[in-house]
């Protein structure tokens, strides 16, 4: 299959700091995939080199055959969007942040949303169930509405490329599924490519289909979670115990960790 997204050798970083440093990887069209990797691994820093917050020093970028760095920001805009770990509440409707979206299509001395406008915003915040909250301010939306807010009002690029910065990181459980749930949705009927950057090893495995293994500032292990999520890779990049095995439903890995007690009572036996 022809690689979507190309990242070949780029480099890139905040001078002495931390740098990132010759990192490859592609991606085929319609691919949902994960970064991971522990804390201080890169994965923020490579997130923003592909997203073009970052500058990159060396290599390059390819989305679809065309270098990201030389494209329109327009033309970016609708191939390629970002929802952040954070969202911008200010003082906005959820209707007024989502149609943020459609900034990228304005044309020149147009002042206010068309009516197509209108109707494809309509669209996505029915997608990502927020209509209900169209007319509340996002600062009165939980945690888990305001992420859904942000991936409407993504949606509204109309991109084909969704980076998506730990959308779940400060999420209980249950918005956690959902809004994985909904991007995986979104993944297999609108044939979205997505990456994102996620902490929890078990929801990446469960939901990516290609990985990202990060460790200090290079790529320490990619390919699908069962090549990916083994008990070695884990342990030797997390400098962790843990114990792996498959889940009986989805037969993706699922990572167990192993307390320092346990540790010494398996030792103690032997």
């Amino acid at each position: 299959m022809q690689d979507y997204l190309f990242v070949d050798t780029i480099s890139c970083g905040y001078g002495g700091d931390f740098y990132l440093q010759n990192i490859s990887f592609s991606l085929p069209r319609g691919a949902f995939a994960g970064i991971i990797g522990p804390n201080g691994s890169g994965k923020t820093t490579l997130f923003k080199g592909l997203s073009g917050e970052l500058k990159l020093t060396s290599g390059e970028l390819l989305l679809d055959g065309q270098r990201l760095d030389r494209m329109p920001l327009k033309d970016k805009a609708s191939r390629l969007a970002v929802v952040a770990q954070f969202s911008e509440q200010g003082d906005f409707t959820v209707e007024e942040y989502v149609m943020l979206g459609r900034l990228p299509y304005r044309q020149r001395f147009q002042f206010f949303e068309s009516k197509d406008d209108w109707a494809i915003a309509e669209k996505y915040m029915e997608l990502t169930d927020v209509l209900r909250f169209r007319h509340k301010n996002m600062s009165e939306l939980s945690g888990g509405e305001q992420q859904l807010a942000s991936i409407a009002r993504a949606l509204c690029q109309e991109p084909q490329l969704l980076l998506l910065d730990e959308p779940t990181s400060h999420l209980d459980i249950s918005h956690q599924v959902q809004v994985l749930n909904l991007v995986q949705r979104l993944n297999e009927e609108l044939g979205l490519t997505v990456l994102i950057i996620i902490h929890d090893l078990n929801l990446a495995s469960e939901y990516c289909d290609y990985l990202v293994m990060m460790k200090q500032g290079e790529v320490y292990k990619k390919g699908t979670p069962e090549e990916v999520l083994t008990y070695h890779h884990i342990e030797e990049v997390y400098k962790t115990v843990v114990f792996t095995q498959l889940n009986p439903l989805s037969k993706k890995p699922a990572v167990f960790l192993v307390s320092e007690k346990v540790i010494k009572e398996q030792q103690a036996k032997g």
